[in-house]
């Protein structure tokens, strides 16, 4: 009969029950986040933008929303952003939670305003961002609707002095059950 000596039996019942321990936590996911596979939007592939939802996009629960533009999108760079979310989105934001980052930064604001009657958020920055740099909105303390699909239309006032907004793209947020 095949006998083990006491100390490599005490190294695997140390192996066995560290395995056991390691399989029962959970496993930390990240949060939602990006377009993932899009096949049949109707939005054209460069003008789906990635998003981030840092509390996992649960239905009618409180969640950070971070909406990203790609430098590449303000070759003109911007003054304002406008944000068109649809009419059967029942979700509510907080005007005074909503920030624009640059690398993390968060920039100075002048006005945001939430137009309900319109499913629009204006977002006006104090100083107009000349260059083309990738862009974070941050929208804090968000509560989510129910479950759904929701596109939400970006555009921008180019900071240059035409006063023509500029479609940037779409963001396709996805809500859980």
């Amino acid at each position: 009969m095949f006998k083990l000596r006491p100390s490599l039996k005490k190294i695997f019942t140390t192996l066995g029950v560290t395995s056991c321990l390691v399989a029962s936590v959970p496993i930390i996911t990240a949060a939602q986040g990006g377009s993932g596979l899009t096949i049949f939007s109707g939005v054209d592939r460069e003008n789906i933008l990635n998003y981030y939802l840092d509390f996992h996009g649960q239905r009618n629960s409180r969640d950070r929303y971070r909406l990203r533009i790609p430098g590449k999108k303000l070759m003109q760079g911007a003054s304002k952003f406008y944000i068109f979310y649809p009419d059967y989105y029942d979700g509510t934001f907080k005007e005074d939670r909503i920030e624009v980052r640059i690398n993390g930064e968060p920039l100075a604001l002048r006005e945001v305003i939430w137009d309900r009657e319109n499913y629009l958020i204006e977002i006006e920055l104090e100083e107009p961002l000349k260059e083309s740099k990738k862009v974070e909105l941050v929208f804090s303390g968000v509560k989510n609707p129910d479950v759904g699909t929701y596109y939400f239309r970006g555009e921008v006032l180019p900071a240059l002095d035409v006063p023509i907004r500029q479609y940037i793209g779409t963001w396709i947020i996805s809500i859980n059950p």
